[in-house]
């Protein structure tokens, strides 16, 4: 098997390792893993790429290379110019340094490269790790997505429903805040919305008197209940998401026609 992998943190970020361990192992002896990652983190871009200022891209080493641009970017890159004499069997985006559940989703560079994978008709999986107080000060905090990564991986490409009749679906996957030997298990959730963890700013002065806003987020450990990936999470679960990218709100079509006709 043949995955490209890529991340949002950056080209040297630890959680990057972690995603390469579990890929070789989904890949196997005779698979190739090939990276593809951010020069420089690119955390909250989303699905944005650089439609107007090119892409510098460098070879760090065998399979390895550096783009200056965002997860998408790194993907299209990959598709398109380092793997362009033959497209990968998966992309893998992560493992994310935080969670990527509930209305993070909506920002997150990580989630950004597995949708645009999905897009270009790959099997893609965004991968996070939720950091709370069982976790964060672990000589891994990553321990749970090490653990039981390639398990969750190679459960979606024999299970997950890859289709769709014009957007691909990809997976959401984050790993709960716990050390590796307590995850309970998988549970496959929808996306939930902490209400108290809107973003905002913070204004503050610089020395030389100019002021700045700095963006602010709430709470990442309020519980959106059993059947979200939030709180899957919270209860020691890997949250497991099924998306794709049509953003229309389905539930109103039908009211909506029938009223404006």
């Amino acid at each position: 098997m043949r995955i490209l992998i890529t991340n949002d943190d950056g080209i040297n970020a630890p959680g990057l390792a972690v995603l390469e361990a579990i890929a070789a192992e989904v890949a196997g002896p005779e698979g190739e893993v090939w990276v593809v990652a951010p020069a420089f983190e690119q955390s909250g871009v989303g699905h944005c790429i650089s439609y107007s200022h090119p892409t510098m891209i460098a070879k760090l080493d065998e399979r390895r290379y550096a783009a200056e641009g965002s997860p998408a970017d790194c993907v299209l890159a990959g598709l398109y110019d380092v793997l362009d004499d033959g497209r990968p069997d998966l992309v893998l985006s992560g493992v994310n340094r935080g969670n990527n559940a509930g209305e993070n989703t909506l920002y997150s560079g990580t989630i950004g490269g597995a949708m645009e994978a999905a897009l270009q008709g790959v099997r893609a999986v965004a991968l996070s790790q939720y950091y709370g107080p069982d976790n964060a000060t672990l000589a891994n905090p990553f321990e749970a997505a090490a653990g039981h990564g390639a398990r969750v991986v190679k459960a979606l490409l024999e299970h997950g429903n890859w289709g769709g009749d014009d957007y691909h679906s990809f997976f959401n996957v984050n790993f709960p805040p716990v050390p590796s030997a307590e995850v309970k298990g998988m549970r496959i959730a929808r996306q939930g919305r902490r209400k108290t963890a809107n973003f905002s700013v913070e204004p503050h002065l610089s020395p030389s008197g100019r002021r700045f806003l700095w963006i602010k987020g709430g709470s990442q450990q309020e519980n959106t209940g059993p059947d979200t990936d939030v709180g899957a999470c919270l209860d020691g679960h890997v949250a497991i998401t099924p998306m794709r990218a049509d953003l229309t709100c389905h539930a109103s079509l039908a009211a909506l026609q029938e009223a404006l006709g």
